[in-house]
């Protein structure tokens, strides 16, 4: 039994999903695939990602492959209640609200754990942190699982390190075909997608502070200097940093940095990234907004300590009065502000991230008794052959042709392989 907000929605969501169907070529075609070969027959998939259009249609697909679907959200403000409802009246099993409190968040990925998954398709890791802390019992059902985002692979990292990860992990966010563009372009655009919709103000001529130059900073310093801002990147890895300063922007630590921003975006995967010393640094009127998984990064516990009075000051959007007058801004609750605020990663950069997602998928089941299950040896990276096969998908729909190497270069290149 499905838990979400109203089923009565659907038709919102359909329109939605269909929209993202017609952006999606390459889903598109493993759909095609998948209802004729079923890879997942039999198999239960339990899957928390950003809980909206472009997922949806990778839960069809999923479904499409003979795949039972259990469905939460990775975020409790970018789950969008018309399109679980459009999912839960296709008949798959969905366990999301929007605005969920902490226990309905909690419960909806307990509620997909409890199912006995196969296969985990996790987006920063609770998935698989609640499974090995509370279902034991039940992670000797599971093949492997993949991961989406560098937050999520933080904590594999970790557990696996401390040999306490118990099932193999595909590393999807680190494949080419992922990070080169769902972080960089992807981000870049969505975040200021959510920014620009949120506060109807002009980025031309403002300082943008972004805090980290990651693949995901690197997209959305790209995009603000486009809008026209003048941007400054805060950083902790001085070859990052190094990089940024070849790339033309200013590079200073974040107690300077908040005495001249008038946008700060945040996209570390870490915490405390703006804390209350930087608040009271802040130019009144300054905006704060978190484009990494986890709302830590702008402390909002500290802004609410040193507050005076919290307010809305537009929707989606909280004024804190400080004591020395000034007022500090922070979109969607120090959530993240592409998919709090917005609608997330356009659908085409979406449709080669959750094409890697479902043919890695694939993978673990057609290599699940080959496949390393040594502690300490859980991760795996996404085989080249799958980011080949997904970049020349995408550049046959758009009518692309490259060249190929001939016997004698490969040869030359490679040796007698």
């Amino acid at each position: 039994m499905s838990e979400i907000r109203n089923e009565g929605l659907w038709e919102s969501g359909e329109l939605k999903i269909d929209w993202v169907r017609h952006h999606m070529p390459l889903l598109e075609g493993l759909e095609r695939d998948f209802k004729r070969t079923k890879p997942f027959s039999g198999l239960r998939i339990a899957l928390s990602v950003h809980l909206e259009a472009k997922t949806a249609h990778l839960c069809e697909v999923l479904a499409e492959g003979g795949a039972e679907m259990y469905i939460t959200g990775s975020n409790p403000l970018s789950t969008q209640d018309d399109v679980a409802a459009a999912l839960v009246h296709e008949g798959l099993n969905v366990f999301a609200v929007h605005g969920a409190t902490p226990e309905e968040y909690e419960s909806g990925i307990r509620r997909v754990i409890e199912a006995g998954p196969n296969i985990i398709i996790d987006d920063g890791g609770d998935l698989v942190t609640m499974i090995h802390e509370n279902y034991p019992e039940l992670i000797g059902n599971v093949i492997g699982g993949c991961e989406e985002t560098t937050t999520g692979i933080l904590r594999l990292q970790t557990m696996n390190r401390e040999k306490r990860l118990l099932f193999p992990m595909m590393l999807v966010n680190d494949a080419a075909c992922k990070h080169f563009f769902d972080n960089r372009y992807g981000t870049g655009q969505s975040v200021w997608d959510g920014i620009n919709r949120t506060t109807n103000l002009i980025v031309a001529g403002k300082y943008v502070v972004v805090a980290g130059y990651g693949w995901c900073g690197k997209g959305v310093a790209m995009r603000a200097k486009g809008l026209g801002a003048k941007v400054i990147v805060t950083e902790v890895d001085p070859v990052k940093a190094m990089e940024a300063v070849m790339d033309g922007f200013s590079v200073m630590p974040m107690s300077e940095a908040a005495e001249t921003g008038d946008i700060f975006v945040t996209v570390t995967g870490c915490e405390d990234v703006i804390t209350r010393e930087h608040f009271m640094k802040m130019k009144d009127g300054a905006i704060c907004c978190n484009a990494g998984h986890f709302d830590c990064e702008v402390s909002v516990a500290d802004l609410r300590e040193i507050a005076v009075s919290e307010l809305p000051a537009r929707q989606n959007i909280k004024q804190y009065l400080l004591p020395n007058g000034r007022k500090v801004y922070v979109i969607a609750e120090g959530r993240l502000v592409n998919l709090a605020a917005g609608d997330g990663h356009p659908a085409e950069i979406m449709d080669m991230s959750f094409a890697i997602q479902a043919l890695s998928a694939k993978y673990l089941v057609d290599h699940k008794d080959t496949i390393s299950r040594e502690r300490g040896e859980m991760l795996h990276a996404v085989p080249e052959s799958i980011d080949r096969e997904v970049a020349l998908r995408k550049l046959e729909d758009w009518g692309i042709g490259i060249d190929t190497l001939t016997e004698k270069q490969r040869v030359y290149l490679y040796g007698n392989l």
